[in-house]
């Protein structure tokens, strides 16, 4: 009697990660952050610029122990950038919007 035999699936291929667009910052001012960032204690409100945004709009402690876990784990991607800066704030206010504790239930 014949072994099935186990071949191993291709691995997935992934896109190659989207770089951050320059001049854009969307993902520092749209969305809440309830982690403690330097200079805001208590996180920073959807809507509201982190106070570590440069006027680069770049941030100003990426790569650093004291960025929040949440600002890390968010990765550009088509989806989320879009054409746009606009178009980026847009959709991750919407996506803010879609998972406020009090419009789950």
């Amino acid at each position: 009697m014949k072994q099935p035999s186990h071949q191993q699936a291709a691995p997935l291929s992934m896109p190659p990660p989207l770089a951050c667009r320059p001049g854009c910052g969307a993902c520092c001012i749209a969305p809440s952050i309830s982690s403690p960032i330097p200079g805001m204690p208590d996180g920073k409100p959807a809507g509201i610029r982190c106070i570590q945004l440069t006027d680069e709009l770049q941030c100003a402690i990426f790569g650093r122990p004291e960025r929040p876990a949440c600002c890390g784990g968010l990765a550009a991607s088509e989806e989320m950038c879009g054409t746009g800066r606009e178009y980026a704030l847009q959709w991750i206010g919407k996506l803010e919007e879609m998972t406020r504790p009090d419009a789950l239930f």
